[in-house]
């Protein structure tokens, strides 16, 4: 069951915002996602929060400022997802500026799991560093930590995932959400992290005069870094966030993005200059992970960190022929699970948990999320990892925080999961094959607890009804150029249409023309084979249509049902 509901535009916020010169339409959308005033739309670079209100970041500058003047070599560990790979570009290209020894490291999904294990460090230590940082990950590597100071490395950990009980023994630990960290945006990403990092280790070096005769690197020019990473995250978009999506938005758009940014948007069919939040999530992300989720996620980096342009395209194309092999493994997993679920009672379950025996480990993720998508339950999706284990990736729906959840099946079984960490609305673990049909049960009744009847029922927010007069490409335009996201959603509008025709392409994308008030629409379901009755009730986003060189406006359904 699927409910359209308006979201409430408060008249005081929509009257200070439009009054204050904001246009019409934006200032509905914003004052119905809680901004009050037009100065917390301004997203200058001085409103950025500043690096030393996050915890650890003084701390991991002075270490990292003696080890450049040492001449120390640095190793970074990074994750083999979008947000790991550039905030690992963000570190080599920062700390290199500044004159560093840096090299770096990413573990293969497959045989070397998640984040700094001690087998990780075993790789790294034949690099023989001083210093080994990790970005996006190593909150949870206490036994990694513990390896890699037995080996005599000091270690920065920069990360964003929430902490378990214990902490690593790490020199330093950069990340907002560590005990005693009062930093106000809790959703920094991973790049985010990094990035703060670097911007106290060059005030830290400032400071010490390493600059002094030399022109001073410029970090801002590693924010369509920052922005890509923290967009493919999905993390929440506060307004610190938006601060920094917006400023590497505004640089791409301007032409002054990294080589291998630009070449990943050539592959993509898309311009830089007309650069949103939707192509770097949908489109430029996707290209990247595809190289952590089938090959080497190195691949991905070097796309990121070369300033050769013909070498970023080499790399940009053979991401996207990765990409397509994606999707077709993507695609073949789901039609698995969707005849699993062929008798799948939604009434009667709070989660689902799906495995098949040749499912690949880096597309379960994915298929979670494609299946809590059309369930609206919490999902997870296994694959086999050797030794007689299961990897498991998980998605979820709002109101359940999918790690808080494991952690409660851990607390009332704590021989059931063998490790697990993650976010509010994804996580990984790790369990033993035999105890597959014990979890279902116990994450089953976890979830049930937590979760309230009335929130399995799946709903969709809008922004009410659209006026005529936007369905034109200049207001199109203007919503594509915001910064939308997680927390902070893309306007969805809804409308009762009368159907003129229908029909299907390539017999699984439902295309209509609409009619209200005397005025027709063109609109697309994507994935929905299934017909329209006469009179629909639409949930709806405004897309631009391109047809031989000729652009139009089309509305793109996210839900309809009778009207």
């Amino acid at each position: 069951m699927t409910r359209i509901q308006s979201r409430a535009i408060p008249q005081q916020a929509f009257n200070r915002l439009a009054d204050a010169g904001l246009h019409p339409l934006l200032a509905r959308l914003y004052a119905a996602r809680g901004i009050s005033r037009a100065d917390e739309l301004d997203t200058s670079l001085k409103n950025l929060l500043p690096p030393e209100a996050l915890t650890g970041t003084t701390e991991a500058a002075i270490l990292l400022a003696d080890a450049i003047e040492a001449g120390a070599r640095m190793v970074i560990v990074a994750d083999y997802d979008c947000d790991g790979a550039t905030a690992c570009a963000v570190g080599v290209r920062a700390l290199r500026a500044f004159g560093a020894d840096v090299h770096y490291l990413v573990p293969d999904r497959v045989t070397l799991g998640y984040g700094l294990t001690p087998a990780m460090v075993e790789i790294a230590a034949r690099l023989e560093p001083d210093v080994l940082i990790t970005v996006d990950n190593g909150i949870a590597s206490v036994e990694g930590i513990a390896a890699a100071r037995a080996h005599g490395m000091a270690t920065v950990i920069t990360d964003h995932h929430l902490p378990g009980d214990v902490l690593p023994e790490a020199d330093v630990i950069v990340n907002p959400n560590q005990p005693g960290c009062d930093f106000p945006s809790k959703a920094l990403a991973g790049v985010g992290a990094m990035f703060y990092t670097m911007l106290a280790l060059r005030a830290e070096l400032r400071e010490r005069g390493a600059f002094a005769g030399a022109k001073e690197p410029n970090l801002a020019d590693l924010l369509d870094l920052v922005a890509l990473g923290t967009v493919a995250d999905v993390v929440k978009l506060d307004r610190n966030n938006r601060i920094l999506v917006a400023q590497g938005l505004t640089r791409m758009r301007a032409g002054r993005l990294q080589p291998g940014i630009r070449a990943l948007f050539a592959v993509a069919g898309r311009d830089p200059g007309r650069a949103s939040t939707t192509d770097l999530g949908f489109m430029i992300g996707p290209r990247l992970n595809a190289a952590g989720r089938l090959s080497d996620m190195s691949l991905g980096i070097e796309c990121l960190i070369t300033d050769d342009a013909g070498r970023a395209m080499n790399i940009a194309q053979e991401l996207d022929k990765l990409n397509r092999e994606r999707r077709s493994i993507e695609a073949g997993m789901q039609e698995d699970a969707l005849v699993r679920l062929e008798g799948f009672d939604a009434g009667n379950r709070a989660t689902v948990a799906l495995f098949e025996p040749d499912w690949h480990q880096g597309v379960i993720g994915i298929v979670a999320g494609r299946i809590k998508e059309r369930l609206h339950r919490p999902t997870i999706a296994f694959a086999r990892a050797g030794d007689g284990e299961l990897k498991g990736s998980g998605r979820s729906i709002p109101g359940l925080h999918l790690r808080d959840a494991l952690d409660l099946v851990t607390k009332r079984q704590p021989d059931l999961i063998v490790r697990f960490g993650g976010h509010a609305m994804a996580a990984g673990l790790t369990i033993r094959e035999s105890e597959l049909a014990r979890f279902d049960a116990a994450f089953e009744e976890a979830v049930g607890e937590l979760l309230e009847p009335a929130q399995l029922e799946r709903r969709i927010d809008t922004d009410g009804s659209l006026e005529s007069g936007y369905f034109a490409l200049d207001a199109v335009r203007l919503l594509e150029h915001e910064i939308w996201g997680q927390g902070f959603p893309a306007p969805v509008f809804d409308d009762v249409f009368r159907v003129e025709r229908q029909r299907l392409l390539k017999d699984k994308h439902l295309k209509l023309d609409l009619c209200r008030n005397a005025s027709r629409y063109e609109a697309i379901q994507f994935n929905h084979a299934g017909g329209a009755p006469d009179q629909i009730h639409a949930a709806y986003r405004l897309g631009i249509n391109e047809f031989r060189g000729v652009s139009s406006v089309q509305l793109m359904l996210e839900h309809f049902e009778a009207a």
